[in-house]
């Protein structure tokens, strides 16, 4: 079969350690590997990693690429110009497949965000969605329900089927009260978020139910290129596959998931998946406690001593503080939210940011400027790039630069310093034994990590 990861989300419940410009998908919380890797290779069981396609906001395409190629490099990303919700991300995927010759094959579709361990189960699951899906019903994953859990949506089955249940309704995500009766009524699942169907069956209700997305999947062009353009994509509602299919088809059928599954949504979640210590703590980084109970404490860089509190969730980054009760943490989303509106740094990007070349730390910004340390590890090296709102000016701190410039090589020592102006082809490489790090001032009308054209690059992010 094919499948889709969904990664366009933000992760904004998470913040500050998930940001805008890597989101909770690109995040290890439990080992090495992010929740982006973690679900490419559970897919890997019933796909070919080349048809494994990976729908993601085109600002994350690069990362997410770095992180794919890392496994299999045959894997596809597709780059949405601007955020459409999963209705158009799913209906453009499955005009891929039809345009790449894929015939009326099952599709799984997984967001990109959740952490199952259980990985038997789950495939034994989706073998038994399979069954229905062959017959022609679009297949979802529910969660049998074991607390009255306010942040989900839910689904009412009826009459069973061979594998499975037909579904009677989509439920919004209820208040405290309607959750206690879902849970007391068992009729009700959780809305995992996952789908499985034909090609044929998905195009079909698209067709019938979301005219408005269907009748512009004949102006995507995907021959040359997996960019879907901005032109097509802006005409398309944004909606959630569920508003627009789930709730309205008759064809759709539930599996109850046999597996183990956390939707990492929010900071409760995670407690809920950690290890605790003998007081019901999940303490993480440099943190110092006294008489605490039943929290999650997370450090990143500064030592937090926190004393005398329970039922706290406490979060620091090296730019930010965030604190809530435990159980509140679905409320993290209003405080993104205002500190959006407020045209906050501190949503977007980390203050350093790891790259496979090495880290970058952002020291000062301001109109106009934004200043960095940039540390490149030995034999490695920055893509051919160029900027079209930004100059830059360079200073070597540490060790010694190669730098290309406009097809011009220049060996550039500690102390000394170099100019890259607008627009100028380019590249920063330590092709020596030793770290290399400078202080890259930039200067422009529109400082952004957006703003990089790249020419050659040896991780796979041209």
């Amino acid at each position: 079969m094919k499948s889709i990861i969904l990664a366009g989300g933000s992760g904004s419940r998470l913040w500050p350690l998930s940001r805008d410009e890597y989101p909770k998908q690109l995040i290890s919380f439990d080992d090495c590997e992010s929740l982006l890797q973690k679900t490419f290779k559970r897919l890997c069981t019933f796909s070919k990693p080349s048809e494994i396609v990976t729908v993601t906001n085109v600002k994350h395409y690069s990362s997410i690429k770095l992180q794919l190629n890392n496994i299999d490099k045959s894997n596809i990303v597709i780059g949405e110009p601007i955020g459409r919700n999963t209705a158009p991300a799913i209906a453009s995927t499955m005009e891929y497949f039809k345009q790449t010759g894929c015939g009326d094959d099952v599709v799984l579709i997984v967001p990109s965000d959740h952490l199952i361990k259980n990985v038997n189960a789950f495939n034994k699951t989706v073998e038994q969605g399979l069954i229905l899906a062959e017959q022609g019903y679009i297949v979802t994953f529910g969660i049998k329900p074991d607390y009255p859990e306010t942040g989900y949506g839910y689904i009412k089955t009826e009459k069973p089927l061979s594998t499975g249940y037909k579904v009677e309704r989509f439920v919004e995500k209820p208040d405290i009260e309607k959750a206690k009766q879902y849970l007391a009524s068992g009729e009700y699942y959780w809305n995992g978020g996952i789908f499985m169907g034909k090609i044929s069956v998905f195009l079909e209700e698209f067709k019938h139910y979301t005219p408005e997305i269907y009748s512009q999947l004949d102006n995507l062009n995907f021959s040359d290129s997996s960019q879907i353009k901005y032109s097509v994509y802006e005409q398309m509602p944004s909606i959630s596959i569920d508003y627009a299919i789930m709730e309205k088809s008759d064809k759709v059928a539930l599996v109850e998931l046999q597996s183990d599954w956390n939707d990492l949504g929010s900071w409760q979640s995670i407690y809920n998946v950690k290890e605790k210590d003998e007081n019901g703590n999940v303490l993480t980084g440099k943190v110092v406690v006294d008489n605490v109970k039943n929290s999650f404490i997370y450090s990143q860089k500064e030592i937090v001593a926190v004393s005398g509190l329970e039922d706290i969730i406490l979060v620091e980054t090296e730019d930010a503080i965030m604190a809530c009760k435990m159980g509140e943490s679905q409320n993290v989303k209003k405080l993104y939210e205002k500190l959006k509106a407020q045209e906050s740094d501190t949503i977007k990007l980390h203050k350093t940011v790891f790259r496979p070349w090495g880290y970058y730390t952002c020291m000062n910004g301001g109109k106009g400027y934004l200043t960095k340390t940039i540390c490149v590890m030995p034999k490695q090296k920055l893509s051919v790039q160029s900027h079209n709102h930004r100059s830059e000016h360079w200073v070597v701190l540490e060790g010694t630069a190669l730098v290309l410039l406009d097809g011009k090589e220049h060996i550039v020592h500690a102390g000394d310093s170099i100019d890259i102006p607008l627009q100028a082809k380019h590249s920063l490489q330590n092709p020596y034994d030793e770290e290399l790090k400078i202080i890259e001032i930039q200067k422009g009308d529109y400082i952004s990590e957006d703003d990089i054209i790249r020419y050659e690059d040896c991780y796979g992010r041209v």
